[in-house]
């Protein structure tokens, strides 16, 4: 089957038109993967700051626990003295209140003031010192006592 139809070419080798369209083609698609290469680039750049701040969020959380738990470990020691020092007042409060206790005993039946001893230490009698005419003064830059 032989035909006489002559053998063209496509339409965009021959004709100029089609010749500029081409060109315009390719031109945009160098374009748009240039566009895509850029975009990708940026993306991962992107990606690399954001691994980049969850690294350092994480050690940021990591310090910041090790920090909580020191201060833990500190409030319970401190939480743990104060235990005992609650025990030891209610202790010595327990003790002062039989002392009171024997004394107002004493000084009920009279033997108080028969039995007992003169005390010639002033550190046993902090009222009576030798030297009353110093008074006891206290300053400004002398901390809260409670």
């Amino acid at each position: 089957m032989s035909s006489a139809q002559p053998l063209t070419s496509s339409g965009s080798e021959g004709d100029p038109h089609y010749a500029v369209t081409d060109e315009r083609k390719r031109k945009r698609m160098i374009s748009n993967r240039e566009s895509a290469r850029r975009s990708r680039q940026r993306k991962q750049q992107h990606l690399d700051d954001l691994l980049g701040q969850v690294t350092q969020l994480q050690n940021q959380n990591s310090e910041i626990g090790q920090r909580a738990e020191a201060i833990l470990q500190h409030y319970n020691q401190i939480e743990s003295e104060n235990q005992v020092l609650r025990a030891r007042m209610l202790e010595l409060n327990d003790r002062l209140g039989s002392l009171n206790t024997l004394i107002a005993f004493m000084e009920d039946t009279g033997d108080l003031s028969m039995n007992s001893p003169e005390i010639s230490d002033p550190l046993l009698k902090p009222w009576q010192f030798p030297c009353p005419s110093q008074p006891i003064m206290a300053s400004a830059d002398m901390g809260p006592f409670f």
